[in-house]
């Protein structure tokens, strides 16, 4: 063989192993990034199943013996799952402001209470009126058809009952940071026009007219399953519609959050403590 048919054969095998070379390191470079996929959906279906057992412990927690009971006023609990550490919240929805039932007033207290200026919670409280009444008559500073039209929206007032938080992200008037601060205090649950003040949210509170320190501050100190010393007969009425939070916490900062609104005591089936009235779950990164 010539010199240069050998010269031509050496640097196709140089060739050749530059290209296995390659292929190996590619299949290896796959091989950990699948592994690590499927260790992070791993990890994350165990914290799924951890959360949903936060949940299904929080509803016995609420109906269990009252020396174990849980208070649904949105403190924390701490809980550990299988090694996994766990937070719950447990909100009684008869604390909130129900949107569909609670009366202008109200909702203007209460979009005072959240640092709207005065003018803005009137008309905005006008317009969530405007929203889920069936006529189209505008309320005083409120919002029908045409003011939607003018702000140039292709929808306008909804006239009917909200059937979602999120459709309050429609009305007029109100705006994402508004929303963000209205959301924990507003329910579509609680079908009464006046909340719990045993488990209502501060802001509630103060929208109600009372000293929201003072009624947290007796909440916390309340012996017993969420009874309050200024309202005993309040702890009697709880709604029986409760939000609950399930975090589950990973490790390396993840964590996995369960949030829904259950409604105990009359399950959709036998093979239910509760029925389902709003379901979210999913994986963050903190």
């Amino acid at each position: 063989m010539s010199r240069r048919a050998r010269g031509v054969a050496l640097v196709l095998v140089l060739w050749l192993i530059a290209l296995l070379t390659a292929l190996v390191g590619a299949f290896a470079l796959t091989a950990r990034v699948e592994a690590g996929q499927d260790s992070v959906l791993r990890g994350n279906a165990r914290a799924q199943a951890v959360a949903r057992a936060g949940l299904e412990y929080a509803v016995w927690r609420l109906r269990g013996p009252p020396a174990a009971r849980w208070k649904p006023d949105g403190r924390a609990y701490e809980w550990n799952f299988d090694a996994v550490p766990v937070t719950v919240r447990i909100t009684d929805e008869g604390g909130k402001v129900d949107l569909n039932n609670a009366s202008p007033a109200l909702l203007t207290a209460l979009l005072r209470a959240v640092d709207a200026e005065p003018g803005r919670a009137q008309a905005v409280a006008a317009a969530i009126v405007d929203w889920r009444d069936r006529d189209s008559l505008q309320a005083p500073a409120g919002a029908e058809d045409p003011d939607y039209a003018s702000a140039g929206l292709a929808y306008g007032a909804k006239d009917a009952p909200f059937e979602s938080l999120g459709e309050l992200r429609l009305v007029q008037g109100i705006d994402a940071d508004l929303y963000r601060r209205l959301l924990p205090n507003v329910t579509i649950h609680a079908q009464r026009a006046d909340p719990l003040p045993t488990f209502a949210p501060a802001p509630v509170l103060t929208a109600l007219g009372l000293d929201a320190a003072t009624w947290m501050a007796s909440r916390q100190a309340a012996p017993g399953p969420g009874a309050v010393a200024s309202d005993p007969a309040a702890a009697a009425m709880a709604s029986g519609t409760y939000s609950i939070e399930s975090r589950a916490r990973l490790g390396e900062g993840r964590e996995v959050v369960l949030r829904a609104v259950v409604r105990a005591g009359a399950p959709a089936s036998r093979d239910s403590a509760y029925t389902v009235l709003q379901w979210e779950e999913g994986a963050a990164m903190q």
